[in-house]
Parts: structure tokens; C-alpha cells; sequence
């Protein structure tokens, strides 16, 4: 069959370890000798005719068959792991097979329409589709951790079982270099695991895109004020859903000189360094210039929602005055209302 596909696995957030070996195969193995092997196989204890044994059953080693690598066949490498890029999904992952199972059914039918875009968008051919079943085509991934060049089908399906909805993808047929082949447990594990991440990043960029959308569309003027929090400590109020607000304040920190240095959206956290702008800058928008008189700052931002909360700390962590804060006020006003009226390059308007 022909192979419509080839991935670089770097190129899909996928961490692997590397050494300064320039050989796949010493990158996936331990550096150290294997004379381990040799060591003899273990005998009974002999207790003394006197002693009194004590055991502690957390140190059992525990019994039965345990197949697996041994030596040189050891893959050092980090375990994939599931993106957890989708709101309230659960992974579960079983004999190498991933599923995922979705909060709503509207869930799925969503995250299913991204992977049939996915397919066109990626030119990965589709040798059988129905409602809630794919069969992929050949897809080829290739690795600098890896020492041959591996093939992959999957099989995407909907699913809809005791009351949960979700979706799973399952490898169904391997090659190495071209050649059909078993493929190993790990492997089947590690390529089941980087199709679906693959599936996933596509919806959080979807999602992504829609909301900075929204940002731009549906939220032009966010009114921004003083106001208190529960404790009635004062903090600014911008008028705007958190997840709004939070794309669009990317946006405009770096346009009055807080550069971005960090930020974390789960704890609504931004770490920025200030530079002042010149005169130019403050008269053009006609505000005073910020009272910060440090370099770095947090911003801490709560979701209230439909609205946001936005306090500052220094680099210590101290929360700044209120005067500090309240020369803030103004000056995101008028940098949103500077970004609304800014005309769209041809960029902007792709």
C-alpha cells in the first residue's frame, strides 16, 4: 500500500531523552555494562536453628510471570504520555490501547469532526470510514531515538458504552522499513500514544483558535474599573469572561512594556518584565505612566465569571499598593481601546 504520511515524532511535543551518542540504538540504552546478567540466580536463605525471623511484607517481591526487556533490550526512554489537552476528558490506557472518554456526547462529535479535518489537513488516507468508525492509511513515523523507520494503521472509533461517551484509537497493522511485522508491546503503547496526542493538540488548537475568535469578535470593549475582592482588598475588575480576557491580555501586556516571561492559564499566572515606554508612548495614549518601580512582576488573575479579576505582586511575591494598581487602570483601557481602532494587516484578516 502506499504510504500517504510521514511524522517526525520531535515535532509533536513528544520528549524523548537524548545522549550524546550519535547512535538511535545507545540513545535507547543505558550507558553502564550489563554484568548484572551474570550475576547468579538467587538460593534459599538459611536461617540459624535459634534465630527469630522478622518480615516486613512491604519489601515482598511480588510473584508470577513477568515478561519484558532485559540488558541491551531496555528502552531508557521516557514513557509517552497522553497530552491531557481536552476539558474535562479521562485517559484510560490498557494492553497499549488508548481511551478516552468525554464529558457530553456534543464532546465527541466535535473532537470527531477535528479528526476528519485532521486527516484532509495531514493528506492521511482513509481506507474505511463509517459514522463512527476510521481505518487509516499507511502513516510512517520517524525518530532519531529510533533505528528504523516504523508504519502504522489505525483504527479511530466513537464510542458510547454504559452511559459514557469518548473515542479510541487502536494500531492495527505495523511495518518496520517497509516489512509487515508483530509489533512489540511497546510499541504498539508508544504509537497508539502519539496518534492520539496528535488528535489531541489538534483540538486544543481548535479550541485555541476559537477563542481567541471570541476574543476578537465578541468582546471588543472590556470595561476595566477598581473594585474589591471578598476580602475587599481593592483589585482591577475587567468585564470579561476569564477565558476571553486571558487571550486577549497577551495581547496587550507586551504593547505597554511588560514583556512576557511566564504564564500558566490553569492558575491564571503571568509573570512579566517591565519597561518603561518613552514620552512618545504615554502622550499618544494619554495616560500617566505605570507606578511600578521594580522589573518584575505577577500578574494573578481570578475567574469571577463573567467577569475577571487582575491583582499584582512584585518579585517577591508582596502584593503592590493600591496606587500602583489603580495607575494600571487607565492605561489597559486605553491600550484596548488603542487595539481596537488599530488597522488589520493582511495577516490579521487571514
Amino acid at each position: 500500500m502506499k504510504v500517504k504520511t510521514r511524522f517526525v515524532v520531535g515535532s509533536l511535543m513528544i520528549a524523548v531523552l537524548s545522549a550524546c551518542s550519535s547512535s538511535p540504538t545507545e540513545r535507547r540504552q543505558a550507558k553502564q555494562d550489563f554484568k548484572y546478567l551474570e550475576t547468579p540466580p538467587l538460593v534459599e536463605w538459611q536461617e540459624p536453628a535459634d534465630a527469630k525471623p522478622e518480615f516486613y511484607p512491604q519489601y515482598d517481591i511480588p510473584k508470577g510471570e513477568f515478561t519484558g526487556g532485559i540488558g541491551k533490550e531496555v528502552d531508557i526512554r521516557p514513557p509517552q504520555q497522553v497530552l491531557e489537552l481536552i476539558p474535562g476528558a479521562r485517559i484510560e490506557e490498557q494492553n497499549g490501547e488508548v481511551t478516552v472518554w468525554l464529558v457530553k456526547q456534543e464532546d465527541v462529535d466535535k473532537l470527531w469532526q477535528t479528526v476528519l479535518t485532521l486527516m484532509k489537513k495531514k493528506d492521511i488516507g482513509i481506507v474505511k470510514e463509517e459514522p463512527s468508525e476510521i481505518e487509516t492509511d499507511w502513516l510512517k513515523w520517524s525518530s532519531e531515538d529510533e533505528d528504523h523507520e516504523f508504519g502504522a494503521r489505525y483504527k479511530i472509533s466513537k464510542l458510547n458504552q454504559n452511559n459514557r461517551v469518548g473515542f479510541q484509537i487502536l494500531l492495527i497493522d505495523w511495518q518496520v522499513d517497509g516489512n509487515q511485522a508483530e509489533v512489540t508491546p511497546a510499541n504498539k503503547a508508544r504509537y497508539n500514544i502519539l496518534m492520539t496526542n496528535l488528535v489531541t493538540s489538534a483540538y486544543d488548537e481548535q479550541l485555541r483558535e476559537e477563542a481567541r475568535i471570541r476574543a476578537e469578535e465578541l468582546v471588543k470593549r472590556i470595561p476595566i474599573s477598581m473594585g474589591q475582592d471578598r476580602s475587599g482588598l481593592p483589585v482591577i475588575i475587567a468585564r470579561a469572561p476569564y477565558n476571553i480576557f486571558w487571550e486577549r491580555l497577551g495581547e496587550l501586556l507586551p504593547m505597554m512594556g511588560l514583556a512576557i516571561e511566564d504564564r500558566n492559564r490553569s492558575q491564571g499566572t503571568i509573570e512579566v518584565k517591565y519597561k518603561e515606554p518613552d514620552d512618545e508612548f504615554w502622550e499618544e495614549i494619554g495616560t500617566k505612566p505605570l507606578s511600578f518601580d521594580g522589573r518584575t512582576y505577577n500578574l494573578l488573575l481570578g475567574d469571577l465569571g463573567n467577569r475577571t479579576s487582575i491583582n499584582v505582586t512584585d518579585a517577591g511575591g508582596k502584593p503592590v499598593d493600591e496606587d500602583t494598581l489603580d495607575s494600571l487602570v487607565p492605561v489597559l483601557a486605553a491600550m484596548i481601546e488603542k487595539s481596537n481602532n488599530a488597522p488589520k494587516t493582511e495577516q490579521d484578516e487571514e
